[in-house]
């Protein structure tokens, strides 16, 4: 089972997962500094003050992603180790690090993609607002002229923001994720200067000369639990605006659709989308960035609550249906991918794809065939997509090695690299060796 020629193989990881060194060389806090510090909010009050210590040991790491064959890298740039205080004076030592790792990359033959934004948010602009500002946005921009101004002549792809549904919905709505806010409304104001904040990002790179811009998002592969009820279909179908359509719509036809508009209105005043916002949002994408883990099945059931990340889902329940599940809990279906990437093809034509994370958490452990498994099992979805004639370009493991994993801190490990935290000892899992083989057959067996 081959993949086309030119086909990226490539791993993934994020600035607060993996660097440390949080108080370091002129780093301002974090909205997740702030959170993980916050009793009951992280697994057992981890934080990422140390992490992988991949601020000190980029140079070890690199070599580790030569040795397994990666064509590219992509990680993500923390914006208060750049602008402590988020719109404030930049600090030249937080651009050097990502100047040398750049230049490490490169020197190993490695793309380096880079992530602007995946949800470190300097805690100064949460306290002025964070995403329920716009200025947040506005603020966005100019730090992403400022990355660019020393990155973009070695850095071709430059990926906006990283799952705003997670930023939005997880940060502001079930306030599971950092900042930790519950509130519906704040939660879909956030969505909404989020997208903006892509535009504006995403026209002040065009214009400083970036070659490929992309953005990242994780989309629901939603279906009713009943396709033939349609109290499910209905269900499904709201699901789908808040989830998907609320980010797909304006960044790729520079609109909001009307039952979208209408959900929020439901929830909130809108009027926080201006005259004008949807045409920034509507920057023209070299590739847009899928990430993938679990599909999602609904129900329409009156009475229920609803889920505190879909704002305004009352009446809709998720459930699961009967499959084997990774040890977050979340159930495998391959073939949920394969629809992923043909609906998006089918609705939004001419959009060039790249899955920028898929992978599984498993327990403690190198001999991981249960990784290498749900690895294989969507590779081949992905050669389906392919096949039916999606414009697929490459994939990225997530994750190249253990990390914070955010709310659940230390205790789930995605990485196909394994890392003991007391010693920062790196071995390779048998899903890292596997997938250099795949890498090296530009294929599967």
């Amino acid at each position: 089972m081959t993949f086309p020629d030119g086909f990226v193989w490539g791993a993934a990881t994020a600035s607060y997962q993996i660097e440390g060194a949080a108080r370091e060389d002129g780093r301002g806090p974090s909205i997740w500094d702030t959170f993980s510090r916050t009793p009951g909010k992280v697994f057992a009050g981890h934080t990422g003050d140390i992490a992988c210590d991949h601020y000190h040991r980029y140079a070890d790491d690199v070599a580790l992603m030569a040795d397994l064959g990666l064509a590219s890298y992509r990680f993500s740039i923390a914006w208060p180790r750049v602008r402590p205080d988020g719109t404030g004076p930049v600090n030249p030592k937080g651009l050097d690090f990502y100047d040398r790792l750049t230049d490490e990359l490169l020197g190993k033959g490695i793309d380096p993609v880079v992530t602007l934004y995946h949800w470190d948010l300097p805690q100064t602009l949460e306290d002025r607002g964070g995403w329920t500002n716009r200025e947040t946005a506005e603020a966005f921009a100019d730090y992403a002229a400022v990355v660019f101004g020393r990155l973009g002549d070695r850095v071709g792809t430059w990926t906006t923001l990283n799952e705003p549904w997670c930023s939005a919905y997880l940060g502001y709505g079930s306030g599971i994720h950092a900042p930790g806010r519950q509130d519906p409304a704040s939660a879909l104001i956030a969505a909404h200067h989020l997208n903006l904040a892509h535009g504006l990002a995403a026209r002040t790179l065009r214009s400083a000369g970036a070659r490929s811009i992309s953005i990242t998002l994780n989309p629901c592969e939603v279906s009713p639990l009943d396709p033939a009820n349609p109290d499910d279909v209905a269900a499904a179908r709201l699901i789908d605006g808040v989830a998907n359509r609320i980010f797909f719509d304006p960044l790729l036809k520079g609109e909001y659709a009307t039952d979208v508009l209408e959900h929020i209105a439901r929830v909130t005043d809108p009027s926080f989308i201006r005259d004008g916002d949807t045409a920034i949002i509507h920057q023209p994408l070299d590739v847009l960035g899928i990430n993938y883990y679990t599909p999602s099945y609904v129900e329409a059931v009156p009475g229920h609550g609803g889920a505190l990340d879909y704002p305004g889902s009352d009446g809709i329940a998720f459930r699961k249906l009967p499959a084997p599940v990774t040890d977050m809990g979340w159930p495998i279906e391959p073939a949920a991918l394969t629809r992923l990437l043909t609906r998006i093809h089918r609705d939004y034509p001419g959009t060039a794809l790249m899955i920028t994370e898929n992978g599984a958490a498993y327990p403690e452990g190198v001999h991981d065939l249960p990784r290498i498994e749900y690895i294989d099992g969507h590779l081949r979805a992905c050669h389906d997509a392919l096949a039916a004639g999606v414009d697929l370009r490459g994939y990225f493991a997530w994750s190249l090695m253990d990390n914070f994993e955010w709310a659940e801190g230390y205790a789930k490990r995605f990485g196909m690299v394994h890392v003991d935290y007391t010693t920062q000892q790196r071995v390779l899992k048998d899903s890292a060796k596997w997938y250099r083989e795949v890498i090296r057959r530009n294929g599967l067996e």
